[in-house]
């Protein structure tokens, strides 16, 4: 039976809650979370990449860890999330340590221009159901990937989504579970999500990763990704369009796989653990150190 342990790492002022599992020795494989979920939602991929030897590392990422909690929109920047995972591999890695990156929503989205950015701290991509930040805002203009996101729009309103999506005292919001419920995701998988989010400070640090896309000016395009890359897509999200998906070679210069899920939700690591690990294991496999 694997045995996994909580570690933490930290980046000037925050720390890191880390969910580690696998063997110290083995490869190791940097898996990150999206909305509004955290390193948990990892578990049974994690689980069957360590019983192949890899070492896993799911950091509950800013604004989930407790301690790693900054407020206003422009502390949660896309730049500032890839600087955190970096600091995540330094600290539970080694310096200049090359690893493995798989992400899953907005755990892609950190993953694509981590690898975009700084190919060289990584030896295989592999993002779930998002696209390169460059792709999804072109899409949000083109196709009906814009009609598909009007929540993102909402969630840029100050304070009615806080209120909205409040526990009111409860264990969880049952708004929150309702929204999750109907995306496909599981009774069970909902409420985890959902309680983790009870604390008000906590849900609105999840929806200022929303809010500080839309932070700052715009910066410099990431370059195309020359690092060997997966791109798994369900065709049951309903978040992510198709359309959204056919942008993404564009953006790959090094050796790129597409893989489609069919009949499966949003939520492919909660509900599709199996088959999504059978991919990153093939993928890995076929780009070894």
């Amino acid at each position: 039976m694997l045995n996994g342990s909580v570690r933490t790492a930290k980046r000037g002022g925050l720390i890191f809650d880390v969910r580690e599992l696998g063997p110290p020795d083995g490869d190791p494989v940097l898996l990150l979370h999206g909305f509004p979920q955290r390193g948990d939602s990892w578990h049974a991929v994690a689980t069957r990449l360590a019983e192949r030897g890899y070492r896993t590392l799911a950091p509950d990422q800013r604004g989930y860890s407790p301690r790693a909690r900054p407020a206003g929109r422009d502390a949660y920047r896309l730049g500032e999330m890839v600087d955190d995972a970096l600091a995540v591999v330094d600290g539970l890695v080694g310096r200049a340590a090359r690893v493995h990156i798989v992400g899953h929503d907005w755990g892609a989205a950190v993953a694509w221009r981590l690898a975009a950015r700084h190919g060289e701290r990584v030896r295989t991509l592999t993002a779930v159901s998002v696209p390169p930040p460059a792709a999804y805002l072109r899409s949000l203009v083109t196709t009906r990937q814009g009609l598909a996101s009007w929540y993102v729009y909402a969630f840029q309103l100050p304070w009615l989504p806080e209120r909205l999506l409040a526990a009111n005292g409860g264990p969880f919001s049952r708004r929150l579970v309702a929204a999750l419920r109907r995306t496909g995701q599981s009774k069970d998988a909902a409420q985890r999500d959902a309680a983790g989010l009870a604390d008000p400070a906590a849900l609105r640090a999840a929806l200022n990763w929303y809010r500080g896309m839309f932070s700052g000016p715009p910066g410099d395009p990431d370059p195309p990704v020359g690092v060997p890359t997966l791109f798994v897509w369900s065709d049951g999200d309903t978040a992510l369009t198709r359309q959204s998906t056919e942008l993404v070679r564009d953006h790959v210069a090094g050796p790129f796989r597409y893989a489609e899920l069919r009949g499966v939700s949003h939520w492919i690591p909660d509900e599709a653990p199996d088959q999504l690990a059978d991919l990153v294991l093939e993928h890995l496999a076929e780009h070894p150190a």
